[in-house]
């Protein structure tokens, strides 16, 4: 007899399938569903070493025993007449048919019910298109003065902050339209971009008091234009323009208008012109997210209050402002968080319906470590402004660092949605994939986000951060060592200092440990960073206590640096009685 009738006699060639097919399913499996529990991707590696090494011991198995109504038996002891064989191969047969419908109903549910936004996530708008959805584009500045641009910006912004109050429309953020000039060539390609049917293009003059505004709504899939209008007003009618121009639009594309949506595209958020002015050129330099920019944005928004102490949206400016510069400036955040804490709580008792404020409030209270009010002040500002993208991407990223992952996911892909070219949003969604154990989506996002800005720094840090995680040590310094010197905080220099002590440069990283530690001498330098390097060094003690100390610095929460619970390079210090206080005190909202 061949030995391919013997292999087939003795069901080794059908137990080979069964084995394959065992084994491909078990793989697919927990590639699937892994992930939803934050089970590391080196065991899905492992499983398929396993696998691999376990087929010749499975075939060597099936070539000396069979499965029999008595139970298992040597092949030397079955009977020639071959019908035990015979059923048993039967039964092999109905196993693989089994497992391949199985394996089909796994590939389907794949691709049609978990991953049925994956365009989303990979940075790719969804082919349907809302009908009542919106771009706004960029407001040509046609004043003689070039430094009225904060003006025309200005404009754009509020028109489509009310816009996107109007719960029925879907309103594209004003970071991704930004990349757009006001009446560009191909309307239809920018719209699919921006995955609206229409588009807002405008422009704005200014000159003394006087203000004139055009505005023409596009249907940018089919060219039509269905309405424009020219304004010419004072500057104290500037709001009842923009409020003209967000109904006209609204009853445009048949959105309908409930008496709280009607209240808010009616707002006046100041009676004082030079106050809005004032507010106006605060968010113009605050949108730019540099250190010196914010400080200049801070005094914007300290003058508009002075101006009008009234004025809500100018204290939620300030409380961004005073968030934001421990990160951009490393400021301390114990001397910025109280002041954005006072500022943003002050939004909030002037005016208890404005997202914007309970937005900033509940950054500022995350930042804080208090993460029950801020998730309350996160779901109210989102109930009031469900359109609001900054909202879903500071809530996603607060998410990200209590490890609630697929929560941090769904408000980061919605952020996307609403600003779909926005780098810091895809940048943060390319991060809270890499957390959730997804490292080649994590890796194609990042990617996206630098095809768009090469040189956007938090993209090149956060995939820094996903080689480093995936095991890939050189990778991840080549990215670090891309950013530019003046972008890098002590935060960046930490993680590089840690790169070089883990890839065996140890005399480097405390070159550079011994430099921050002069510099927080002079300086304020977080200790959070340097407990990370101190850990690479073995040192667990000083780790330790510098956590400790970042605790009561409130820079604990360090946003994309990580947090304790989720930072995988304190995974060293997990179980010590210390750190686990630390982490519980963390979670329990406990900075102290």
């Amino acid at each position: 007899m061949s030995l391919f009738a013997e292999l087939k006699r003795r069901n080794v060639l059908r137990a080979a399938a069964f084995y394959a097919a065992s084994a491909w399913l078990l793989v697919q499996v927990a590639t699937q569903v892994f992930p939803f529990f934050h089970i590391a991707e080196w065991v899905v590696r492992w499983i398929v070493v396993a696998a691999c090494v376990g087929f010749p011991f499975a075939m060597l198995f099936s070539w000396y025993y069979e499965w029999t109504p008595q139970g298992l038996q040597l092949e030397s002891e079955i009977p020639p007449n071959e019908s035990i064989t015979r059923r048993t191969g039967q039964k092999l047969d109905r196993w693989i048919i089994a497992i391949l419908a199985l394996a089909v109903v796994l590939l389907l549910t794949n691709q049609f019910v978990l991953h049925k936004d994956a365009d989303v996530t990979s940075g790719r708008i969804a082919p349907a298109i809302p009908d009542k959805s919106i771009a706004v584009l960029p407001f040509d500045n046609l004043s003689h003065d070039p430094e009225n641009a904060y003006f025309s910006e200005g404009i754009q912004d509020e028109i489509l902050t009310r816009l996107a109050k109007t719960a029925e429309l879907k309103v594209v953020s004003r970071t991704s339209t930004q990349r757009f000039k006001s009446a560009p060539g191909d309307l239809r390609q920018i719209a699919q971009q921006l995955g609206v049917t229409y588009i807002l293009e405008g422009s704005v003059q200014k000159a003394n008091d006087q203000v004139r505004v055009n505005v023409q709504l596009i249907n940018a899939l089919t060219d039509a234009h269905l309405w424009a209008d020219t304004y010419d007003r004072k500057l104290t009618d500037i709001f009842a323009v923009e409020s003209d121009i967000s109904k006209t639009i609204a009853e445009k594309l048949q959105a309908k208008l409930s008496g709280g949506a009607e209240k808010v595209l009616a707002s006046r958020p100041t009676e004082n012109p030079e106050a809005h002015q004032l507010y106006l050129k605060g968010r113009y330099f605050w949108n730019r997210r540099t250190a010196e920019n914010l400080k200049k944005a801070g005094g914007y928004f300290q003058q508009a209050i002075a101006e009008d102490p009234t004025y809500a949206l100018a204290y939620a400016g300030l409380a961004d402002v005073h968030t934001l510069l421990p990160i951009y400036a490393a400021t301390a955040p114990r001397d910025e968080i109280p002041k954005a804490l006072v500022a943003a709580r002050k939004a909030v008792e002037l005016d208890d319906t404005l997202a914007e404020a309970h937005t900033s409030l509940a950054n500022a209270l995350a930042e804080n470590v208090q993460f029950s009010p801020a998730e309350r002040e996160f779901r109210r500002a989102l109930e009031l402004n469900p359109g609001y993208a900054t909202a879903h991407q500071w809530f996603g990223e607060t998410l990200l660092g209590l490890g609630r992952f697929q929560e941090a996911l769904g408000e980061l892909k919605r952020a996307q949605e609403l600003d779909p070219l926005s780098l810091i949003i895809n940048a943060a969604l390319g991060e809270t994939l890499g957390s959730a154990g997804r490292t080649k989506e994590a890796m194609e996002q990042l990617q996206k986000v630098l095809d768009m800005d090469s040189t956007f720094y938090p993209a090149q840090f956060i995939l820094g951060l996903v080689l480093e995680a995936k095991g890939d040590l050189e990778g991840a310094r080549a990215q670090y060592e891309k950013m530019s010197p003046e972008n890098r905080t002590p935060a960046h220099l930490a993680i590089l200092a840690r790169i070089h002590i883990v890839s065996g440069r140890r005399d480097e990283g405390r070159r550079i440990l011994t430099q921050l530690t002069e510099r927080a001498r002079q300086s304020y330098v977080p200790s959070y960073p340097l407990a990370v390097i101190h850990l690479a060094l073995g040192e667990k003690k000083e780790a330790l206590t510098l956590l400790e100390n970042s605790s009561d610095e409130r820079g604990i929460f360090q946003g994309s640096f990580g947090s304790i619970k989720t930072d995988k390079r304190l995974d060293a210090l997990r179980g010590d009685p210390r750190f686990e206080k630390l982490v519980a005190n963390f979670l329990a909202g406990k900075p102290e």
